[in-house]
């Protein structure tokens, strides 16, 4: 497999260090394409430095634009035959990738959630959060007519071909609610599997919002109707 790891960032400089360490120690990806969105704590700085060593592309949004807007660049810059999206903030753990992949490379899907409620290990926190997300995922089985358990999640695995003639439009954290409306709306396999988690609050500096579960419900309710 080629792989591709896309990594959006925005003012990560506690992290951005690190979860490239963990990435390129996995020894599995081809390219780490890592796409800042207009930073402005110093990780620019940072990435400066690691732009063009082990594997690492730097691209940079000039402006804050969203998760969404960084994550569809890093896309369309990727060479890879399989693409992986990555966050920054630690929350996710690149030692789950062998896991991620085997059903790609075993042929039984298109496309890998990983599931933050299958049972893997994870930290106990943020039990409201846990609500919204397990909402989410309902009105999307609801929608769709599917099982997923995590629709939410910032793991997701990919064959190349899957977002060939798709067209995505989201700027900020409704890319989950549209790649995953388009996908199943195109009947590709989607197979989950259980990955750690280990959170952080507010106070560590989440940035996903109130608002953004409310653009996820109308997100799905839109293009479950229209592509």
């Amino acid at each position: 497999m080629n792989l591709s790891v896309i990594i959006p960032v925005y003012n990560e400089v506690d992290s951005i260090e690190e979860i490239l360490r963990r990435v390129r120690a996995t020894g599995l990806p081809n390219e780490i394409i890592v796409v800042d969105d207009g930073s402005t704590d110093g990780t620019r700085e940072i990435l400066a430095r690691l732009d063009g060593k082990d594997g690492i592309r730097v691209i940079l949004h000039e402006k804050n634009q969203g998760k969404g807007a960084a994550v569809r660049t890093g896309l369309a810059a990727a060479k890879g035959d399989v693409l992986l999206i990555q966050d920054a903030d630690l929350e996710y753990d690149p030692r789950d990738y062998p896991t991620l992949l085997r059903p790609l490379k075993e042929g039984i899907a298109d496309v890998v959630y990983g599931s933050r409620f299958l049972g893997g290990p994870r930290r106990a926190t943020m039990f409201w959060h846990m609500v919204a997300n397990k909402l989410l995922t309902f009105l999307t089985n609801v929608l769709y007519d599917t099982i997923l358990s995590d629709m939410e999640t910032g793991y997701k695995v990919f064959r190349r071909e899957v977002i060939e003639g798709m067209t995505l439009h989201a700027k900020r954290f409704d890319f989950e609610p549209e790649f995953t409306a388009k996908v199943l709306k195109r009947h590709y396999r989607i197979f989950e599997v259980p990955i750690s988690f280990n959170p952080r609050d507010y106070s560590q500096g989440k940035k996903i919002k109130l608002r953004d579960a409310f653009e996820a419900v109308w997100t799905l309710l839109k293009y479950r109707f229209v592509d």
